[in-house]
């Protein structure tokens, strides 16, 4: 994003019209580097999200909501202090430098002074300071005194700005002028390596516009040009960039914090949308390991045991040749006279038992084994079954697109057990999780976010109904609503579409069987979304088809 001094400039600009005059009503610290300041302008009341974190720093105004911590942290108190009831004097930058000063005239019972809360809006190096006659009162992030730092940054030291880039600042003519003089190889480059203020995204826009003639006269008027019309960039729902000029294909907005809040709002619930996702495939992921585990457990114990049958006949064998055996043997060899071709077989003796006493041991060995055998069946049984389960759970945490798809997930993992509950308020009931919808030429489609709802969309289902699946793998429940109307094709090749982008298959063409939802029944004691059905018909279901709607 282009948070550079070019951008800061009109950023200021905004602001000052806005804020100039306000007093600061409330102060408060939502996250550990996010100050927000609840303004009244003598018009009306606004919030300004200071923000130095360093994927999201930004100044500007916001409609957010966001929950504050309980306690207020250090620094918040800090400017709740000096700068509660404080009237804004101006908003500008510092120099041509990434910050912006904001001065306000502060009023108390005792004394009345001017400070300014600084933002270095720097990637990874922002903060935000609060400075009264060139004295640190406090930082968002201080240095310590021991630190090999270039600045000092602790309440009482001195305020010293970032050192400058060992670049031409381009209010200065002269410099420009000299610089722009016999400029290097590609111009959007050499403007950004060369002038200070420029991110690369600017530069080529410079460069970009630039009609041939005076450069630097044209670099200096473009950048001081008080010209705006803020735009966010986005690219299949997620945004890339926001800018203060006019870009083609971009989404335009009034101002330049209409346009940053909207950036940072989607950027910052794509993140959360990733972080839910990885917490919870990492549960899941978590669970299907442990199943994995005890079925390598399970199938030891099978194969230590799977010579069962073998033991029973040298117990057998030992029983009919008691006469030819004595105590004190350590093996012997017998007619197999199960075996057809009368072939022998050696089996190994305790030379301390008699004979019967050894063939006893055989049968009791075997006895132990069979019983492990059948224990082991149910147990194999049931971890097969819910290693299927869990493993029908990573397409649709995959596959969740916004909040309310991780939100069913997340209830259908706590109702297995996989989550730790989470507690509820008292006398608030929580609210039931849409299925995904669509409109096809007047048909209603439905879609299951999570296998809970698969159920739930089957049960709410008509008979008539047209439910949809992919064969042979994990994946959502499709249900077409048809009012006892025939489904055209287009209507079902969508539904199959569908099917297919939120199936296990994905991006590939999956088949998906389709049929009536009477011929779709689901077994008493069943994992939920699992079903059996009968009549179908296979599709080819093409996820691209349900990809632009």
């Amino acid at each position: 994003m282009p948070q550079d001094a070019f951008t800061l400039r009109l950023n200021a600009l905004e602001l000052d019209r806005t804020l100039a005059g306000g007093r600061i009503n409330r102060i408060n610290q939502p996250a550990r580097e996010e100050i927000s300041v609840v303004i009244y302008t003598g018009k009306c009341t606004i919030k300004l999200s200071l923000n130095a974190n360093a994927s999201d720093c930004g100044v500007y105004f916001t409609e957010e909501e966001q929950e504050n911590p309980l306690v207020a942290p250090n620094f918040c108190m800090l400017l709740r202090k000096h700068l509660q009831g404080a009237q804004i004097t101006d908003v500008t930058t510092l120099g041509f430098e990434r910050i912006l000063a904001i001065r306000l005239h502060c009023i108390s019972d005792f004394s009345e002074c001017e400070r300014i809360l600084y933002a270095e809006i720097m990637g990874k190096y922002s903060n935000l300071l609060l400075v009264e006659n060139g004295i640190i009162l406090g930082a968002l992030k201080t240095t310590a005194a021991d630190e090999n730092c270039k600045r000092l940054i602790l309440p009482g030291a001195k305020y010293v700005p970032p050192t400058p880039q060992d670049k031409v600042n381009p209010s200065d003519r002269t410099a420009l002028s000299r610089l722009c003089a016999a400029p290097e190889g590609d111009l959007a480059h050499f403007l950004f390596t060369r002038v200070a203020g420029l991110a690369p995204c600017t530069a080529e826009e410079i460069a970009a516009a630039y009609p041939g003639g005076d450069l630097a006269a044209f670099v200096h008027d473009y950048i001081f040009s008080d010209e705006i019309s803020p735009c966010v960039a986005e690219n299949h729902g997620n945004v890339t960039d926001f800018f203060a000029r006019r870009h083609a294909g971009c989404l335009p907005f009034d101002t330049l914090s209409a346009a940053q809040a909207y950036f940072y709002r989607k950027k910052r619930a794509k993140a959360a949308l990733e972080g839910t996702r990885r917490r919870l495939l990492a549960a899941v992921r978590q669970a299907i390991k442990k199943q994995e585990k005890r079925l390598a457990q399970i199938a030891e114990k099978q194969r230590a045991a799977a010579d069962a049958e073998t033991v029973r006949l040298k117990g057998e064998l030992l029983t009919a040749n008691l006469y030819a055996l004595s105590r004190g043997m350590t093996s012997c060899e017998l007619v197999n006279y199960y075996d057809e071709t009368g072939a022998t077989i050696r089996i190994a003796l305790d030379a301390q038992l008699t004979p019967s006493q050894n063939a006893q041991a055989y049968f009791r060995r075997y006895q132990k084994q069979k019983r492990t055998l059948d224990a082991l069946a149910p147990q194999e049984e049931e971890s097969r079954k819910e290693l299927v389960y869990l493993e029908s759970l990573v397409p649709f945490l995959s596959s969740a697109e916004n909040t309310d798809d991780l939100k069913a997930a997340e209830e259908e993992l706590t109702d297995a057990g996989l989550l730790k509950a989470q507690p509820e308020r008292r006398g608030r009931k929580k609210p039931e999780i849409p299925f995904r919808t669509w409109s096809r030429d007047g048909f209603t489609i439905y879609a299951g976010r999570s296998n809970v709802q698969n159920d739930r969309l089957l049960r709410a289902s008509a008979p008539d109904d047209i439910w949809l699946h992919a064969r042979g793998l994990h994946s959502a429940h499709v249900v077409i609503r048809t009012q006892g109307r025939r489904v055209p094709e287009g209507v079902l090749a969508f539904a199959a579409g569908v099917c297919a982008k939120y199936s296990a298959g994905y991006p590939e063409k999956v088949p998906v069987d389709c049929c009536p939802v009477k011929n779709v029944k689901k077994p008493k004691g069943s994992k939920a979304g699992f079903v059996t059905y009968t009549g179908f018909e296979t599709l080819l279901g093409d996820p691209a088809l349900a990809e632009h709607m």
